[in-house]
């Protein structure tokens, strides 16, 4: 079976909404990370036999297959085709696991898996459309639901689902809030060391009005995730109010924060890596999917993890390097009270409470930092887990090569 191996991975930086990533159309802001693996790998684009592209909300500017139009916008040969993908959250991770597993069934030697949100274009639900409604609530509710939560009319929000999490955990407001403080001053920690230097690839700002619509360019280089805020205490954030449920305990600052961005990854054969003369970076090791309760959607990790463990033969202690998504601060503490790992290695870098959240972006985004961080602290393994809107739940690992 062909060895399916990661060449190289970049991100754009995280920009806060309608911030300074704003202005830029998702087809080209994906089309920027898709360009910057060809130029610094050299390759030759037409080599690349299929661009597998996560996106979320599918509609509007990120609509009409999204990474099809990424790699025309790129410039890249007519004949490279291309197709998005929807797993929620985990939209791109699941690309990486498309893209992989085709390497591996010798059905690809080159292929791109990617991913892009621009939220503040294209909004959380905008895909819904008109007609149907909100895909939870009375309409769409299972009597199942009705019978164990009586009070949520069926399925709910994320955020409806981050308290229920929260309450079974047994953990607190001061447990969110520490972890919320906790991704903040790791992220500024992280970028003042350079440690997001290598996989964030500069794109110009641009902005979007959001009184004319008029984009404006302001010649500046984008090269620091936005939604840092070195500042943040315990103090600061209880000030704030619950987001979701009245007297609740998840807030905005204990909640990833909405963001625009694009990632992609250059995966092949380990034998076409060494036939171009590109040293391999790490392998892929294992692949694994959960389905949980669609209400309790967020505990997806859980045993998303416990089959990735399984399937690798590999425990807790022998992964070097945690990414779970840091989708709300309680899924992640959830998480780590099931597995009890090592927190120094659980998302080391920050999360997506303070770095953001890109949607379809984040899983390819989040697998670019986890191979630089093993890749500076010589670890082997790296676990990459992410909660999925629907209860679903990706989880992949990796082995750093060299």
């Amino acid at each position: 079976m062909p060895e399916a191996v990661i060449v190289d991975i970049v991100r754009t930086a995280g920009g806060r909404r309608n911030g300074a990533l704003s202005g830029w159309h998702p087809v080209d802001l994906a089309a920027e990370t898709l360009k910057a693996l060809a130029d610094r790998n050299d390759l030759d684009p037409m080599l690349v036999e299929d661009v597998i592209m996560g996106c979320v909300m599918q509609t509007g500017g990120q609509s009409l297959n999204v990474g099809r139009n990424a790699v025309l916008a790129a410039d890249w040969p007519e004949e490279v085709p291309s197709t998005t993908v929807d797993r929620q959250c985990g939209s791109s991770q699941q690309a990486a696991h498309f893209a992989a597993q085709g390497v591996m069934a010798g059905a690809y030697d080159v292929v791109v898996a990617a991913g892009v949100e621009v939220m503040s274009l294209v909004p959380m639900g905008a895909s819904i459309g008109s007609g149907f409604g909100i895909p939870f609530g009375s309409a769409f509710q299972r009597y199942k639901d009705v019978e164990l939560y009586p009070g949520q009319k069926g399925l709910v929000g994320q955020g409806v689902s981050a308290e229920i999490i929260a309450n079974e955990a047994g953990l607190s407001r001061e447990d969110l809030d520490a972890f919320g403080v906790r991704s903040q001053k790791l992220a500024e920690q992280a970028t003042t060391e350079g440690r997001f230097d290598n996989e964030i690839i500069p794109v110009v700002s641009k902005i979007k009005d959001k009184e004319t619509g008029e984009i404006k360019m302001l010649g500046e280089m984008v090269t620091r995730d936005e939604g840092i805020r070195p500042d943040t205490t315990m103090e600061s954030l209880a000030k704030l109010k619950p987001a979701f449920v009245p007297d609740g305990k998840v807030t905005a600052g204990n909640s990833s924060q909405i963001t625009d961005g694009a990632s992609a990854a250059l995966i092949m054969s380990a034998e076409k890596a060494k036939e171009l003369g590109l040293t391999p970076r790490a392998r892929f090791s294992t692949f694994a999917l959960a389905g949980v309760d669609p209400v309790r959607m967020l505990t997806g990790p859980i045993p998303a993890t416990a089959k990735a463990l399984d399937k690798s033969g590999l425990g807790v202690n022998d992964i070097d390097h945690f990414e779970v998504n840091e989708a709300f601060a309680s899924v992640v503490l959830a998480w780590a009270g099931v597995y009890e790992p090592d927190m120094s290695k659980v998302n080391p870098n920050g999360g997506a409470i303070a770095l953001g959240h890109p949607l379809g972006c984040s899983g390819t985004k989040l697998m670019a930092t986890m191979l630089n961080e093993l890749e500076r602290t010589g670890g082997r393994y790296g676990l990459q887990a992410m909660c999925e809107g629907g209860g679903m739940a990706n989880a992949t690992i990796i082995e750093r090569l060299g």
